[in-house]
């Protein structure tokens, strides 16, 4: 018994005599240190911006990183249904998704009919300049003819798409406000929403 109670005062004695050992000197007052740190992020100000990132034009990287996020989501809308029936995805979700693809579509789109009405200006300026031809300003205006036409399409099936999952979404929550399972106020949010939309547009 005698060994089990000096064992521990024998431990408390070495980590006391441990933290006595390391105290501070006496007066660290004139302790200076003479290297420097770095600053982490120098001042950049006066520096000019990169080649590479005053050469790309902000529009071609919107554009690509639509048409990336175009592709994903259209993978991940394809075969949604498959995936509801097993039951590893729910039906909202896969209403999501399938939004989520057509709304991207429609930027994409609208993004493409930028760049080429951009494109028609410059073709414009050039041939006014003698550095174009009128068959090159020819091709740029039915290019941007065809982009107009296909902004319009995907902006229509996007209204509609958009238009559907309100829809969907008041029956859904009056269901579930009948069931139990959800407020009034969700209900009189959905309807707002679909009342949004249908709206005429200004």
């Amino acid at each position: 018994m005698r060994r089990v109670l000096t064992l521990p005062v024998t431990v408390v004695a070495t980590a006391l005599a441990a933290l006595a050992a390391d105290e501070p000197p006496p007066d660290d007052s004139d302790v200076s240190f003479d290297v420097e740190p770095p600053l982490l992020i120098p001042n950049r100000s006066d520096e000019p911006l990169p080649a590479s990132a005053a050469a790309t034009p902000a529009p071609d990287v919107d554009l690509a990183r639509l048409e990336k996020d175009f592709q994903r989501a259209k993978r991940n809308a394809a075969g949604v249904e498959r995936f509801c029936k097993i039951g590893a995805l729910s039906k909202v979700e896969a209403e999501q998704r399938a939004l989520r693809a057509i709304r991207l579509d429609s930027d994409l789109a609208n993004a493409r009919l930028a760049q080429a009405k951009a494109e028609l200006a410059a073709q414009e300026s050039q041939l006014a300049a003698g550095e174009s031809t009128k068959d090159e300003l020819k091709a740029a205006k039915e290019t941007l003819a065809q982009l107009t036409e296909a902004a319009q399409i995907a902006a229509a099936k996007r209204e509609r798409a958009e238009l559907d999952a309100a829809e969907a979404n008041v029956r859904r929550q009056q269901k579930l406000l009948a069931l139990g399972s959800a407020h009034k106020s969700d209900v009189n949010r959905a309807q707002e929403k679909l009342a949004e939309l249908k709206a005429p547009k200004d």
